[in-house]
């Protein structure tokens, strides 16, 4: 779709979100530039800035997911969790919402430009704050509540104790909405907010069809895969020997050789034939994880 800029949309005129009346304060009016879908059910997908390998990959692959399943992202283009969301939604051909903690003219982070011009070519910006207003913090959890009255369901796939993203899981919570958490490791810090949301009775989400089974409603025609690795080719008895001993934690490849017995080449050369099958994944550090 081609754009025409951004356009200044008051409250219950046409093209408002409906969404938005479910809030006690509805804004006065918000920006939007690009196409907000009123029909295509929504899902928000939020988490940490400062996200893990595997948090990245787990949001890419939800949002890739939802698109494909005929379902509009929304998230709040920040660095980390919300970026890899927008990407995947965008990568799979579907549409994606970016709401802002800043004016709708101002790019922030200022290196997503591009992801800036997909998501109005592939979907729409939308906020509340004055055209050029700068990001302020406290900008960011009022933007959260527009977030969560947009969705459905919001998904949390990483987030500390103190992260913003727990403030869209209270309002989404607050609204009525299905709130999900991926699980991560108890010695994670990245992954403490997301298992309190869990003992505090958030459903945990382990894959997309967790989310279509709490709604219903969104839940494609077709079969949607819910695994990225159910194309992958049969492995050889090695490769599945050192797949089964990787987990989505990451590990030192020499940690495993000294499990198999294996030499260090030889742990190397199997790694790199299961990461071209797109099973692990490089990390930082020389470490290495299996894809979830």
């Amino acid at each position: 779709m081609t754009s025409t800029g951004p356009a200044w949309r008051r409250r219950a005129a046409a093209g408002w979100p409906e969404r938005f009346e479910h809030l006690t304060e509805p804004p006065a009016g918000v920006w939007m530039w690009g196409a907000l879908d009123p029909v295509l059910p929504c899902v928000a997908v939020v988490g940490s800035r400062r996200a893990t390998a595997i948090g990245l990959d787990i949001a890419s692959t939800l949002g890739s997911q939802l698109a494909e399943a005929g379902v509009q992202v929304i998230s709040g283009m920040a660095r980390g969790i919300d970026a890899a969301a927008h990407r995947g939604a965008l990568d799979a051909g579907g549409s994606t919402v970016a709401v802002l903690g800043c004016g709708i003219d101002v790019c922030y982070p200022p290196e997503e430009a591009a992801l800036r011009d997909g998501i109005v070519e592939n979907g729409c910006l939308l906020s509340e704050e004055e055209r050029r207003a700068q990001p302020l913090a406290f900008q960011f959890p009022k933007r959260n509540r527009l977030i969560a009255a947009l969705a459905q369901a919001v998904v949390v796939v990483e987030a500390t104790e103190r992260s913003g993203a727990l403030s869209t899981a209270r309002w989404a919570a607050d609204l009525g909405r299905e709130v999900l958490a991926a699980p991560g490791s108890i010695r994670s810090t990245r992954s403490d907010g997301t298992n309190r949301l869990i003992r505090d009775g958030a459903r945990p989400f382990l894959d997309v069809s967790d989310l279509f089974e709490v709604v219903p409603e969104m839940a494609p025609s077709r079969r949607v895969r819910s695994k990225r690795s159910l194309a992958m080719p049969r492995l050889d008895p090695d490769l599945e020997q050192l797949l089964l001993r990787l987990g989505p934690d990451p590990v030192h490849p020499d940690a495993v050789g000294r499990v198999l017995g294996w030499t260090a080449p030889e742990v190397a050369a199997r790694l790199t034939a299961l990461e071209l099958a797109g099973a692990v994944m490089s990390l930082p550090g020389g470490l290495v994880a299996r894809r979830v």
